[in-house]
């Protein structure tokens, strides 16, 4: 009877419904206003490491702006450091004093800050930040990952039945916390074990004037990762209001209650006549993006992708696919070897990175030291003239893409001359061939790795939910 009680959990719990409003894709609305965004890390010839960020200076100038509402919703919102902390910019502090400020100089905002468990250890610890946001008067949502489906099916079946039910305690615990200096209990490391999360990272805000601002990006408010590359996009119209109904869902399936605060198209601005377009895609539909984007891609077309982490197995077959059919691929990839302060194995992306250099793609890699190379996009420019870029927190993983992780991305579409997709084509050249005093990237054959036990390690863990990927 345990057997099937814990099969039955498992089956359900992968194949639940998913709340509504999840895996959304909203329509392709026509924009003259998107931008593109980056953080660079780099070291010179000498190894010296600098930097250049501009993403949340962005997401401040876009809530310093703001006068009747904010949202924010962003997956590490904390100052967890690793064994080897970042000292580039102090970003969970930076932005909950953004935050407060702002509902002080303007009483009557309306402000929802919407973020994952893991900035209290699933529980186990109170949040300052969280904490000081509250006090503020500002309304923090964590997010319900229960009403998820489960990624790590054989694991969260069993924890679902039991420790699933006994919650969590603030009590000091007596076991160090897996990402700071407090002590949790057992049950923060029991709930870690279901490898999901609210992975977005968005912000929505009126412009002060009769417009309204949205922001979808691959980096984290994280003081562990505030030298990580990344990238995003910035624009308004619309869209914008698609935006918004995709995080009003995670609102009510968190809370059980619908926020009074409303940005619908009556506030989001005139949409303007404009070839190009942006779209909003969320969860599963980012995956349909991607495959669509690589499928309709043959010859004389450029792809380039930059991941964190790709793994899944379509996709990669979608990438050699593309190859054989004529198109130029270009994957640049973080060796997966930094992560705040110790050494990872290098898994998924460097036997994911041996698999498409046999088949004929130009893989390199980033040349991290310390930081990683964190963003999630992928160009698509045709012979024909007209293009495709996709950006945002989705990772190109089975977690990522398949309907377990909460995720955005955005779709720009227009020709090689949409502002957006030239200035993202630029920067992926610049740190894929480097330039005078500022090496970005390295060649495959320094993290080249043909390791079958590697490659059977990644497999295994990407079919089954066991990885941390």
């Amino acid at each position: 009877m345990v057997l099937v009680g814990v099969l039955a959990s498992g089956c359900y719990a992968r194949l639940q419904a998913l709340p509504d409003g999840i895996s959304f894709a909203g329509p392709a609305h026509p924009t003259t206003d998107v931008e593109f965004l980056a953080d660079l890390t780099w070291v010179d010839e000498s190894g010296v490491r600098s930097v250049s960020q501009e993403i949340f200076d962005a997401v401040f100038d876009v809530i310093g702006a703001a006068e009747r509402a904010i949202v924010v919703d962003m997956f590490l919102f904390n100052d967890f450091q690793g064994d080897a902390p970042e000292t580039t910019r102090a970003l969970s502090g930076e932005l909950t004093d953004t935050l407060i400020a702002r509902k002080r100089e303007r009483p009557g905002i309306d402000i929802i800050v919407i973020s994952d468990p893991v900035n209290t250890v699933y529980g186990g610890i109170d949040s300052k930040h969280f904490d000081a946001l509250r006090d503020a008067g500002i309304d923090v949502v964590v997010t319900d990952l229960t009403a998820l489906r489960d990624s790590n099916p054989l694991y969260s079946a069993l924890w679902r039945l039991t420790f699933g039910w006994l919650g969590n305690s603030k009590r000091p615990g007596v076991m160090p916390s897996p990402f700071g200096d407090d002590r949790v209990t057992l049950r923060s490391y029991l709930a870690l074990l279901n490898f999901k999360a609210n992975h977005r990272k968005v912000v929505i805000a009126d412009d002060g004037a009769d417009g309204v601002v949205g922001l979808v990006t691959s980096a984290n408010p994280h003081d562990g990762s505030s030298a990580h590359g990344n990238v995003a996009l910035r624009f308004r119209g619309a869209v914008v209001a698609d935006l918004w109904e995709t995080e009003r869902a995670v609102v009510e399936f968190s809370r059980g209650d619908s926020p009074a605060l409303v940005f619908d198209a009556a506030e989001v601005g005139v949409e303007r006549e404009s070839e190009a377009t942006v779209q909003v895609v969320t969860e599963g539909k980012i995956y349909a993006a991607v495959l669509q984007m690589l499928a309709s891609a043959g010859a004389g077309d450029d792809i380039d992708v930059a991941a964190f982490y790709l793994s899944n197995l379509e996709v990669v077959d979608a990438l050699v696919a593309a190859q054989a059919r004529g198109a130029h691929v270009r994957v640049l990839l973080d060796p997966n070897k930094d992560a705040f302060g110790y050494e990872k194995s290098g898994i998924p992306n460097r036997p994911v990175g041996s698999v498409l250099h046999r088949r004929g793609v130009h893989v390199r890699w980033c040349d991290t030291h310390g930081e990683q190379c964190h963003a999630k996009m992928i160009i698509v420019r045709r012979a024909s003239g007209d293009a495709e870029l996709l950006l945002g927190s989705a990772n190109f993983t089975r977690r990522n893409l398949e309907d377990y992780n909460l995720e955005t991305s955005v779709i720009v579409a227009g020709d090689l001359d949409t502002p957006a997709i030239r200035d993202a084509s630029e920067y992926f050249q610049l740190v894929w061939a480097n330039e005078p005093g500022r090496r970005f990237s390295v060649g495959y054959e320094v993290f080249a790795d043909d390791s079958a036990f590697k490659r059977f390690r990644y497999w295994v863990a990407e079919r089954t939910g066991f990885g941390t990927f």
